[in-house]
């Protein structure tokens, strides 16, 4: 097949709080023969945070993080759920509104860029499922994942709203997505159904209203656990976070006792297709209950 190449736009979280996931990305793009240039010159996408403070900065900002990939060429892939939201959204606005486009164009004339709209915008995750295919994907397992109960978390921000992403993600139903079901699959795994897979985690509001995100998280996690998940996997850096790290307070918000390993999407695709744990940065995962039983 065709060697697939495109502009990673890592974010912040995947170079800082979550340093597994930029290393289990670039060892399974090695391994699937896929070259990811990382845009070393794009900064944070701001999240919803500078949308809501300054939305025209947002647009400005993010506009210059899409040009970097449209200098080379590439399509730009993400591999965190706010920041495909964020960016998806500001190229939705450009693309379909030529005034604002000129306004912005203006202000990045000033570092010499200017935005042209060439360069789509995708979730890894999409960009495995819709170009590499899931067919070849399934070539590449050596270590199947039978006989694991997974339990496949979209969060939000990867498949909401549905007109910014419905032009890639194969159309995705936002209340019913299968994307990552079907990546599950085939990789040899169970994925798990539960209520609770296309729902917030509670990431976003964590510093406003801890309990809420605490509930939000457990609830979560209590139902992935309840319908017999062995783990959880997620292709959101931000989801991870909050169900791995904080399982010890969301047990407290649901009066229940949660041990499910989380695991990033690039670390599960990792372990089938044979690269060893610790360069996908496994030990980095705080939440190691029976995980080591799950992958041996």
């Amino acid at each position: 097949m065709k060697r697939l190449r495109y502009a990673l736009y890592a974010g912040c979280t995947a170079k800082q709080s979550t340093p597994e996931l930029w290393k289990s990305t670039m060892a399974v793009a090695d391994k699937l023969g896929i070259e990811l240039v990382d845009l070393k010159e794009a900064t944070c996408c701001g999240a919803s945070h500078l949308r809501d403070f300054d939305a025209f900065l947002s647009m400005v900002l993010n506009a210059r993080n899409i040009c970097y990939a449209e200098m080379k060429n590439l399509d730009m892939v993400t591999i965190c759920n706010t920041c495909q939201n964020n960016i998806a959204f500001v190229k939705a606005k450009l693309d379909e509104d030529a005034q604002l486009r000129l306004e912005v164009n203006e202000h990045l004339a000033e570092i010499g860029l200017k935005y042209r709209g060439t360069s789509s915008v995708r979730h890894f995750m999409y960009a495995l499922i819709e170009d590499y295919g899931l067919d070849n994907l399934a070539k590449k397992v050596v270590k199947p994942l039978k006989n694991i109960n997974i339990a496949p978390f979209y969060g939000c921000h990867n498949i909401r709203p549905f007109h910014i992403q419905s032009g890639f993600n194969m159309g995705e139903n936002s209340f019913h997505p299968t994307g990552l079901d079907n990546l599950i699959l085939a990789l040899q795994g169970k994925p798990v159904e539960y209520a609770y897979k296309n729902r917030c985690c509670g990431f976003h509001v964590d510093l406003q209203a801890p309990k809420t995100a605490d509930k939000l998280t457990g609830l979560a996690l209590a139902d992935a656990t309840d319908n017999g998940a062995d783990m959880v996997v997620t292709p959101c850096p931000l989801c991870q976070l909050n169900m791995d790290v904080k399982q010890k307070s969301a047990s407290k918000a649901v009066a229940r006792e949660i041990k499910l390993p989380v695991l990033h999407l690039t670390q599960l695709i990792g372990l089938a297709i044979g690269i060893n744990p610790k360069d996908l940065g496994l030990e980095h995962n705080l939440v190691q209950y029976g995980l080591k039983e799950i992958i041996s």
